[in-house]
This record gives C-alpha cells, sequence and structure tokens, in this order.
C-alpha cells in the first residue's frame, strides 16, 4: 500500500441537531396558521424564514474534504470551495506528521481555517488528528483532518522505506 484516499463529510449529530433546529421557528409559524387559526403570515415571510436555514443544510450536506497521498505528493479539495484539487509536492515540504491538534483552540472550529499563533491553515471535517506539514516555503504550516490515523501513517512509512520522503521529514 503506497497511497492514501479519504473523503469526510460533515456528518455529526449535533452538528446536525443546531440546523434542524433553525427550521422550529417557520414550521412553527405554518403550524399556528394553519392548525390554530391564528393571524396568518404571508407566504413570504414563512418561506424567508424557512429558505435560508434549508439552504445552510443543503451547503453543509455538500461539504467535503478529499485527501490522496501519494508518491508524488499530497493532494486535497475542500469541494464546493474548491472544485478541483490541488497538489503539494513532496519537493514542496520539510516536515509532515501525524500530531492531535484542538479543533477549536489552534484553528478556532472545522473547516477551512486560518490557525492563530503561526498554526497555519488547517482543512478539518471532524475528529482532532491531522498530518501536519510544514512547507518550505517562508516556513508555512498546512494541517489536514483525517479519521484514518492508521492507514495514514501507514502510507508515510511505506513512502519513506522507498525513499520518497526522508525519515527526517517525518520527525516533528
Amino acid at each position: 500500500m503506497n497511497s492514501f484516499t479519504e473523503t469526510q463529510r460533515f456528518r455529526q449529530w449535533w452538528l446536525w441537531a443546531i440546523l434542524a433546529g433553525t427550521l422550529i421557528v417557520p414550521l412553527g409559524m405554518v403550524w399556528r396558521d394553519i392548525f390554530m387559526q391564528h393571524e396568518s403570515h404571508s407566504f413570504n415571510e414563512i418561506i424567508s424564514g424557512a429558505v435560508v436555514p434549508v439552504a445552510i443544510m443543503v451547503l453543509f450536506w455538500s461539504f467535503k474534504l478529499d485527501t490522496q497521498i501519494d508518491h508524488s505528493g499530497i493532494s486535497y479539495r475542500f469541494f464546493p470551495v474548491q472544485f478541483s484539487m490541488k497538489k503539494i509536492e513532496w519537493s514542496e515540504v520539510n516536515k509532515v506528521y501525524i500530531r492531535q491538534y484542538s479543533p477549536l483552540a489552534e484553528y478556532g472550529g472545522w473547516g477551512i481555517r486560518f490557525g492563530f499563533k503561526g498554526t497555519g491553515t488547517a482543512y478539518n471535517i471532524a475528529g482532532n488528528i491531522g498530518l501536519q506539514l510544514e512547507l518550505k516555503k517562508k516556513g508555512k504550516k498546512i494541517l489536514f483532518g483525517t479519521q484514518d490515523r492508521d492507514q495514514m501513517q501507514q502510507v508515510l512509512n511505506q513512502l519513506s522505506k522507498e525513499k520518497v520522503i526522508t525519515a527526517d521529514m517525518l520527525k516533528p
């Protein structure tokens, strides 16, 4: 095994509970108007109150983080923000290692995040394990979240054995 592919999506129950909760008010207005024969709200009021939360839910449902690691480097895409895969060649990388991180404390959350105190940029969906890259260019750092630490580590070890990346690159 000398390649790694992972696709992650926002499927956390708590996120969907919050998003679904934003529909309570517009659905409550419909309920009240239909069944309680209260003062009627206009169709436009109800629709405008429901369209924004539904649009946000559709957007979150469409988000996905694709990560690929192979002999040539690391490719990634955070769809629908990035439509095509971006590539980081191994020749651009100074260090590459898997580490535990704090999404909230270091990056302010999940998604495409710009970190605090020199932590760089993070592409993450869930969890607290990521592939940390330290690039040669101006000490730039990029972190890619993963849900499959073991397989990712196996691929990095194999690439090191094959001399695609050096053992020094794997040390934090």
